[in-house]
């Protein structure tokens, strides 16, 4: 897989029709719906929108779990992880077109099922995309040859391993760059639509708005995705010999999670992974819910608001790179600096609890938090996924990363849950803040203690001879 060919595909997969408008589309329906209630019946009581759209963020995240365990697997054997991104990409544009056909508050309950099933599409995509980029780096020319040169011992294990890091940084954190730059001209284009559809002068052209620019952006990545459906290299994967595939990936699946006690240091990590991203994931959608009431679902204004955010993002991960490269930063460091970000973001949410002149209330607000998000947040969405790979033995790259999303999504649904139930409760839409708090400062200070990367390294080494010769002793028999 050429960079150019996967870094269009992820240029697409830009998360502005699943994950930015879509949501955005679906609590607008919502809050039209319900009326001066803002209140309406979903699963058995009612609830305020922000508890539908946590509720229905945790279904998303529970069935993203059921999916990992069926298809995570599959990544490792034969030729299929590209027939499985491809399949998933499928489903998710029809879900961004699907979007044309609801846009009227009675539809609201179809914007449901396009919410979660869009969810569901967009970070499986993303997280089969990703999960290419350890052996993508490795088969660079620059990683060959210094593969070479360790083979014949002109440089050391340490020196070998600071160049694949760097390479693995390098390819991800300049993927997310040109993606955001990309993503700047694609909202400067939809702001024109915008324009045309009028989006500001009825409630019912607003609406329309959004469905059209989720679409649009759909056909984006579509086009984006095309390069990547016919130019990528299928590199084969592991054999699954006589064994049926299916269950070959379940048994894998089963020996990664019991082999992983031995790699204490990839334990360590996903533990703190998973409470992390969880936080930030759930982090995100309060904020969403709070930005959305704010700007009153106003689509022209949203897109502003993105384009800052996006923007900020692109200068953000550049910032990122550019300081990692000159001071040969670890991945590590510069990981814990999001990660304190993440804990600043919660806190700044959690004064909003007590009074509404600070904590996501004000307009002015929105527009800092997005330019918060894209400086020093988003850079969780490359480092946290490189991290993953340098914890990960080589040759283990999709199994790992699939065990990393399952526990990860495993944990994603119980955030926002609880931070549904807490709104249920208080009455409060700022009071998960509380809760999310507490949840990023106990991840961050865990990972900062309990992860050292150095110590992984050898782990993995162990673990790889041991399953060598657990091999060889097989074979002999």
């Amino acid at each position: 897989m050429s960079d150019h060919v996967s870094y269009s595909y992820y240029v697409g997969d830009n998360g502005l029709t699943l994950f930015n408008f879509g949501p955005t589309a679906f609590q607008n329906l919502m809050y039209q719906a319900a009326g001066d209630s803002e209140t309406l019946p979903f699963l058995g009581r009612t609830r305020s929108i922000n508890s539908i759209v946590l509720l229905s963020n945790g279904i998303s995240f529970a069935l993203q779990v059921v999916i990992f365990l069926i298809l995570g697997s599959f990544a490792d054997f034969g030729t299929w992880r590209p027939n499985i991104l491809i399949g998933l990409s499928i489903v998710a544009f029809g879900i961004g077109f699907g979007w044309l056909g609801v846009h009227t508050e009675d539809k609201w309950h179809v914007g449901v099922g396009l919410y979660i099933v869009g969810l569901i599409a967009y970070q499986t995509t993303v997280t089969f995309w990703t999960a290419a980029f350890p052996g993508l780096a490795r088969n660079t020319k620059d990683l060959r040859m210094k593969a070479e040169e360790y083979a014949e011992g002109r440089i050391t294990r340490a020196e070998y391993d600071f160049v694949d890091m760097m390479k693995r940084n390098e390819l991800s954190n300049t993927a997310f760059y040109t993606q955001s730059v990309f993503e700047i001209l694609i909202l400067a284009v939809i702001v024109g639509i915008m324009f045309g559809l009028k989006v500001n002068e009825s409630e019912a052209n607003n609406n329309w708005g959004l469905s059209v620019l989720i679409a649009f952006a759909t056909g984006v990545w579509i086009l984006c995705a095309i390069p990547w459906f016919l130019f990528e290299k299928r590199r084969p994967g592991q054999d699954p010999g006589n064994t049926n595939i299916i269950l070959a990936g379940l048994k894998q699946l089963k020996y990664a999670i019991v082999q992983i006690w031995q790699l204490r240091q990839s334990l360590a990590y996903l533990a703190g992974y998973f409470l992390l991203g969880d936080s930030l994931n759930t982090t995100v959608t309060v904020i969403g819910t709070l930005q959305n009431e704010i700007v009153a679902y106003n689509s022209l204004q949203l897109t502003y608001l993105l384009i800052v955010g996006i923007a900020a993002q692109a200068v953000g991960i550049g910032a990122f790179w550019r300081i990692q490269k000159k001071f040969g930063l670890s991945t590590k460091t510069m990981f814990m600096v999001v990660a304190v970000c993440i804990v600043i973001l919660d806190g700044w949410g959690m004064i909003g609890i007590w009074t509404q002149s600070f904590g996501f209330h004000k307009r002015w607000e929105v527009w800092v938090y997005q330019a918060f998000y894209g400086l020093l947040v988003c850079p969780w969405y490359s480092y946290s996924q490189t991290m993953i790979s340098e914890v990960t033995p080589r040759g283990k790259e999709f199994l790992f990363f699939s065990l990393f999303s399952i526990i990860g999504k495993t944990s994603a649904f119980i955030g926002p849950l609880v931070s549904s139930a807490i709104i249920d409760d208080t009455g409060n839409n700022s009071s998960p803040f509380y809760f999310l708090f507490a949840l990023s400062l106990a991840s961050c200070v865990f990972l900062y203690f309990f992860v050292d990367v150095e110590k992984s390294r050898v782990e993995q080494e162990a673990f790889l001879e041991k399953e060598k010769s657990k091999k060889m002793e097989s074979e002999r028999v």
